[in-house]
């Protein structure tokens, strides 16, 4: 399951950073049914592999801080993302470097298990 986890990572981030570089050049592309649709479907089965992967490790019987972290970081993510995709001129490239920061927060926070932050 990790490695089906994984997979859907790095598809998710780079499907991002392909729509991201198509809106740049604003390419008609990002118009198609196929744009618009596979990006949710990519997220989700990367969420419901996530939340197989916390099941399957008992991750949540002791220490968990780590997973609350991870999904508020997530929730952060998916608004940063939808703010890249929708704003224009410098506030769309804030939003693109911030959500590659959380993407990296993210990923630190899996391989750790811990959440870095002292309020969790």
């Amino acid at each position: 399951m990790l490695i089906i986890h994984i997979t859907f990572v790095l598809i998710s981030f780079f499907s991002f950073i392909i729509r991201v570089i198509l809106l740049t050049f604003q390419s008609r592309l990002l118009k198609n049914k196929f744009f618009k649709i596979t990006p949710h479907i990519i997220d989700t089965l990367l969420l419901l592999s996530g939340i197989t992967l916390v099941i399957q490790g008992q991750w949540l019987t002791g220490e968990y801080s780590w997973v609350i972290t991870k999904l508020i970081i997530i929730f952060i993510y998916i608004g940063l993302g939808v703010m890249v995709m929708r704003s224009v001129g410098i506030k769309r490239w804030l939003a693109f470097i911030a959500t590659l920061s959380c993407y990296g927060y993210i990923i630190a926070i899996a391989v750790s298990k811990q959440s870095f932050l002292g309020f969790l």
